[in-house]
């Protein structure tokens, strides 16, 4: 079973049951919304209601009253790739030690793509690349009711020339992927059997591919969990990006055309083709 977002013909976002590829609207669950304000047992009750079949392109699984958020600097090899791009290394090493995380807003329904669709790079950065995340669903109730994969993306140049340029270089249109849909947390694998692979693919080349695991994270979900909802009200819940474990080496950029694949063992494939965000959006 996974849950997914349908864009319809008539133009609507419809939530949607998904079993062996067919799609089925829960009567009491119009959209993602209503599901992530139910609790986790409520959610799993409201699931065997499914009825009515629906067809739709899978759209990224996101509603306009949820933000996305990122957490950063969660694995070690996270934490070298900034001190290696970044004129001031020691704030990261300072993060990756601490016990508050790095936590960030990322993105809005509008900035973000589904599976397929395309993903962006700015114009004005000399170098972005791919950041292959798992994202958890939190609903109102800080339940974790889901998994999905994220792609960060990131311009690398940009962040690297000040980490307080970090929101130009993570929040601009189709600066995020998010799918293929959501894995039940209820069905989803342990942490350990997470394996996260990521390539670029380049014409018919493989540019780039790197492996880790969520098993690597360097703090604990509910832990991060617990500071993002510090301070903060989600009427709607939210989804929480992880942070990556794999980043590409400081020779390896995003290029129009690249298509980034990332695979998360038991929640699924997220693939997206890279275009360039000019500097006026139509």
């Amino acid at each position: 079973m996974k849950l997914s977002v349908l864009h319809t013909k008539d133009e609507q976002y419809r939530f949607a049951v998904t079993v062996d590829g067919v799609h089925r609207t829960v009567a009491s669950l119009p959209t993602l919304t209503e599901a992530m304000h139910l609790t986790l047992a409520e959610l799993k009750a409201a699931l065997t209601q499914a009825s009515t079949e629906i067809t739709g392109t899978l759209a990224a699984p996101i509603a306009p009253e949820i933000e996305l958020w990122g957490a950063g600097v969660t694995y070690l090899r996270s934490r070298d790739a900034r001190k290696e791009e970044s004129g001031v290394p020691d704030v990261y090493q300072l993060v990756y030690e601490a016990d508050r995380p790095e936590l960030f807003f990322k993105s809005t329904a509008v900035r973000a793509r589904g599976t397929n669709a395309l993903i962006g790079i700015r114009y004005d950065s000399e170098a972005s690349v791919p950041e292959p995340e798992v994202a958890i669903y939190i609903n109102k109730h800080r339940e974790i009711i889901g998994y999905a994969i994220c792609n960060d993306v990131t311009a690398r140049s940009i962040e690297g020339e000040n980490p307080l340029y970090l929101s130009q270089a993570k929040i601009y249109i189709g600066s995020t992927s998010l799918g293929p849909d959501i894995t039940p947390s209820w069905l989803a694998p342990s942490a350990d059997q997470m394996a996260i692979k990521a390539k670029i693919v380049r014409g018919s080349n493989i540019e780039w591919e790197a492996e880790t695991s969520l098993g690597n994270l360097n703090r604990t979900l509910e832990d991060l969990v617990n500071y993002v909802f510090r301070c903060q009200d989600f009427p709607h819940g939210l989804i929480l990006s992880t942070g990556t474990g794999i980043v590409p080496p400081m020779d390896i950029s995003l290029a129009a055309g690249d298509i980034v694949e990332i695979n998360v063992a038991g929640v699924g494939t997220l693939s997206n083709t890279v275009e360039v965000i000019p500097e006026r959006v139509k």
